[in-house]
């Protein structure tokens, strides 16, 4: 009876170590959508933004993908055009940055900001996480622009109760060796500046998904 008892108790024991194991939660779903300054202008694709802050979220033990939605050149106006096919659904988390190329074409602020508003909202009745990455206009435009222009990103994200990066782009403007030649663009360098500057406000955010 005692054998009898041993070789069921074997058997129960191989059952279960040999039972499949359940399918890991898939990655959660990012998507970096921007300008040149997301695309990675000039850069290798592994030395994008949105590249290296999949690396920097993997190294933390997030189990992330973080799609390049970047497109140099892109306004607002045209982020808002393409925004609802570009950014598909299941996504988790998007970081929103544009803006950059309204200000450098002295574009209304106003137009900015409504362009804005209206990408938050669509993604925000989507049910999709955003983290803002913000921009400052540049001195040579005037302290009535700057104020204008500067004001955009803080009210929105408090408008929208989102995460705000405040400056995109800071460590970087105007540091020699973080920028390609054209003094606007970072290289490969000052893109590590922007990863390690943003992931306090990125990371959090991805860690607070589904809470």
């Amino acid at each position: 009876m005692a054998i009898k008892h041993l070789f069921a108790s074997a058997v129960t024991a191989i059952a279960l170590t040999s039972a499949p194991v359940a399918a890991s939660a898939d990655p959660l779903q990012i998507v970096g959508f921007g300008d040149s300054l997301m695309a990675g202008y000039q850069l290798a694709p592994s030395d994008s933004f949105a590249a290296k802050l999949e690396a920097a979220l993997k190294a933390r033990g997030l189990d992330v993908t973080v799609a390049n939605a970047g497109v140099s050149g892109d306004t607002t106006s045209g982020g808002l055009s393409r925004i609802d096919w570009s950014v598909p659904d299941g996504t988790d988390l998007v970081v929103l940055e544009l803006g950059a190329n309204d200000m450098l074409r002295g574009l209304p602020p106003q137009q900015t900001r409504d362009n804005l508003d209206a990408m938050l909202k669509r993604l925000t009745d989507r049910g999709i996480a955003v983290v803002l990455a913000g921009m400052m206009a540049a001195p040579n435009l005037g302290a009535a622009y700057g104020k204008a222009y500067n004001s955009i990103f803080p009210d929105l994200a408090r408008k929208y109760d989102v995460p705000l990066v405040p400056f995109f782009l800071d460590g970087v403007v105007g540091v020699s060796g973080l920028q390609l030649a054209d003094g606007l663009h970072p290289n490969e360098r000052g893109v590590d500046v922007m990863v390690e500057r943003s992931l306090p406000v990125i990371e959090r955010a991805v860690r607070g998904l589904g809470n």
